[in-house]
């Protein structure tokens, strides 16, 4: 007989502490999985109440082929499609009511002077429908894609109207259409579109330059990169100013920058709109970049932080060997800190990233719009009605910060870990 192993207590603390996580990492993926099932669904779908989690497409068999369809709507009364043989719409087939068409004829309202009158215009009859039969059209990706070819509509018995659980990826093409600029692009292949947005500055409309998702994505990056580049060089050279050279006031110019922090960012739109309206930079992306240069608060605290846990022994090493303060930092100390140089890359990437007030400040040309900006134009542009496709650009805007999270993962989580951590 062998005994029963008493449970381990320290097994069971961690598991208590693991549920309360694993129930937030959850609440907080939530909102990210309705983001990418929104982006999948169907126009007609995204403002459903209540809402749904699936996307899902109706769709009718018509002559023996799958057509995907709005969702049906009662036509109430009895109807008749007609095919029209004179008058302004002569050749087209309409849906009219039962009572207005009689002895081969449809009374119809036409404008005559500034008052309306009925007439009647010879038609032929194709079909009557009931009461209870359902109308739906033929589904568009957008309202801003023209019409496909080929009937638009159709009444038929509810029972014929199905729906499929179906994802319409089409969306993120229609998504990145849907941002440029200029109408005679919006109904262009996603391979052409992104070939002509390969010059996006060069290229010309009607209506001046040709603004493409492509030149929103490029203004963000050249932001984004250039910040970071900025942004660790300026906050660890202070940073190590501040906490591996030993001179009289580093600890009051250090409360002094940490104190900067508290000044909030409206306080300083206007005078910063002064500045660069007078250095001629309104307008170009340099105020989003150049500020980057000239350190960061928090970056500062968060790399002086790290370089305390360094041990100085391996600054007094390298300088008996004879290399300069510079030196040691160029060579010693940036290398030692890659963690957490990586921790704060990322912090001012995603801030690049995400920023919206800064740009929607200095930014007056299309040509020089960040994601950000770009996605409020196209919203104010469509009445934000096209949330389907917003929900699709989100997802392309959001897409590069989480692979960018995965690849810097242990990283990021080693700089965090260590960063304050006296060793």
């Amino acid at each position: 007989m062998t005994a029963k192993r008493s449970p381990n207590p320290l097994h069971q603390s961690k598991s208590y502490v693991h549920a309360p996580l694993i129930i937030l990492s959850i609440l907080f993926l939530i909102p990210f999985v309705w983001l990418i099932m929104s982006s999948l669904q169907p126009r007609e779908q995204v403002g459903k109440n209540p809402p749904e989690w699936l996307p899902r497409q109706h769709y009718i068999m018509h002559d023996e082929k799958k057509i995907f369809v709005t969702p049906p709507e009662e036509i109430g009364i009895e109807k008749v499609e007609v095919k029209m043989l004179e008058g302004l719409k002569k050749g087209q087939q309409l849906l009219v009511d039962k009572s207005a068409y009689q002895n081969g004829q449809v009374l119809q309202k036409v404008q005559v002077a500034d008052q309306f009158e009925e007439k009647a215009f010879a038609a032929e009859l194709i079909a009557s429908y009931a009461a209870t039969d359902v109308y739906v059209k033929r589904w568009q990706l957008s309202k801003i894609t023209p019409a496909e070819e080929g009937r638009q509509w159709f009444c038929v018995k509810p029972e014929d109207v199905q729906v499929e659980i179906n994802a319409v990826w089409g969306n993120y093409g229609e998504a990145v259409r849907a941002l440029t600029a200029g109408e005679e692009y919006k109904a262009l292949p996603l391979s052409e579109l992104m070939a002509k947005s390969s010059t996006p500055l060069t290229d010309k409309h009607a209506d001046g330059v040709t603004i493409t998702f492509l030149t929103y994505l490029l203004n963000t990056l050249v932001v984004a990169v250039l910040s970071v580049i900025g942004t660790v060089l300026s906050s660890s050279l202070v940073a190590y100013g501040l906490s591996r050279i030993k001179w009289r006031g580093s600890n009051t110019l250090f409360i002094i920058t940490l104190s900067t922090m508290m000044i909030p960012f409206p306080v300083l739109m206007i005078p910063l709109y002064s500045v660069f309206r007078e250095l001629g930079w309104i307008g170009t992306l340099m105020p989003l970049w150049v500020p980057a240069f000239f350190g960061s608060a928090f970056n500062i605290f968060l790399l002086r932080q790290f370089f305390l846990t360094i041990p100085s022994e391996i600054s007094d090493a390298a300088r008996i060997d004879g290399c300069s303060e510079f030196g040691i930092y160029w060579r010693i100390m940036l290398p030692l800190a890659k963690p957490a140089l990586a921790v704060v890359a990322l912090f001012q990437f995603l801030f690049c990233w995400n920023d919206f007030l800064g740009p929607m400040i200095f930014l007056t040309e299309p040509s020089t719009f960040t994601m950000a900006l770009g996605l409020q134009q196209y919203q104010s542009q469509h009445g934000g009605s096209e949330w389907h496709l917003l929900m699709a650009a989100s997802v392309l805007l959001v897409l590069p910060i989480i692979v960018l999270f995965f690849f810097m993962q242990k990283t990021f989580i080693q700089g965090i870990s260590t960063t304050g951590v006296k060793g």
